[in-house]
């Protein structure tokens, strides 16, 4: 695994050979959530992923980024790499009070181990970057409410997983929250909902193609054509023309694409401009 080259994507070349500590695992969620986009677009470019951690790490290494089961797997093995205790979980992500809540594997979680603080004095911390726009930094596994930027989060036991834990997003978010079990899992684990949310068209990533990035401040999303700043600096625009996408993809999220052809390209341009066109046609006037 490249590490060195991770490191880099992240700006931290520095930590290289460091041991385990609270403020590296801090450096380390902040500057992934910043500089690697959660985002779905190989779905859209008609390229399939696989969940293998490796090969995600070659994506992010690349330029690009995933969802949670490449970035939290990613970032698994990059934690591994570097000393700490990693322990793989299997979740799932209540989008709002019309779903269950339930662990089905539609989100991949992680926690890392034996780096305790006066905010964890257990030592354990909830680790996700696959949240979109969840997490900017690590969460103690304490029972109680945290700030970050805009948003208010809440931890605590799940109701609907005896020894699991619940994420309760703020209401502002984009889902209403998150179970997992305490219990270690692989990656096998997921590799049924990583089929359903890559080909089905029940998938919210194939109906909407979505980038988001987390900072300290807020969050940045990009829904097909449509830019939106939640957080400081509130906005909404429009991403009109081909060019108008691309640099704000660029500027925004990180995406250059150089790993993507010319042809690539205007398939995607013409599917992100069909998709925008249905979902205005759907508008009130």
């Amino acid at each position: 695994m490249d590490v060195d080259g991770y490191l880099r994507r992240l700006g931290l070349a520095s930590l290289a050979g460091q041991a385990p500590s609270v403020a590296g695992l801090h450096a380390l969620h902040t500057a992934h959530a910043e500089r690697v986009p959660y985002e779905c677009l190989e779905i859209w470019l008609g390229r399939p992923t696989t969940i293998e951690p490796r090969d995600s790490v070659r994506r992010i290494v690349a330029g690009r980024g995933g969802y949670c089961y490449h970035l939290n797997g990613a970032f698994s093995a990059l934690l591994r790499a570097l000393g700490y205790q990693v322990t793989r979980h299997v979740g799932g992500v209540q989008g709002n009070a019309s779903q269950p809540a339930e662990v089905n594997a539609n989100h991949l979680v992680l926690t890392v181990s034996g780096l305790p603080s006066d905010d964890a004095p257990g030592g354990t911390w909830l680790v996700d970057l696959g949240m979109g726009d969840g997490l900017h930094a690590p969460l103690p596994l304490v029972a109680g409410e945290y700030r970050q930027g805009p948003f208010r989060y809440a931890l605590r036991p799940s109701e609907v997983e005896p020894g699991g834990w619940r994420f309760d997003h703020d209401p502002a978010g984009s889902f209403l929250g998150m179970d997992f079990r305490g219990t270690a899992t692989e990656m096998t684990a997921f590799q049924a909902q990583h089929q359903h949310l890559s080909t089905s068209p029940e998938s919210g990533f194939v109906r909407v193609a979505t980038a988001v990035r987390r900072d300290a401040t807020g969050v940045d999303l990009v829904r097909t054509l449509v830019l939106t700043r939640i957080g400081a600096d509130p906005r909404r625009v429009e991403l009109t023309t081909r060019n108008d996408y691309f640099t704000a993809m660029a500027d925004v999220f990180g995406l250059t694409f150089t790993d993507v052809t010319a042809a690539e390209r205007d398939a995607l341009w013409s599917r992100l401009a069909a998709a925008h066109e249905q979902w205005l046609a759907g508008q009130p006037a």
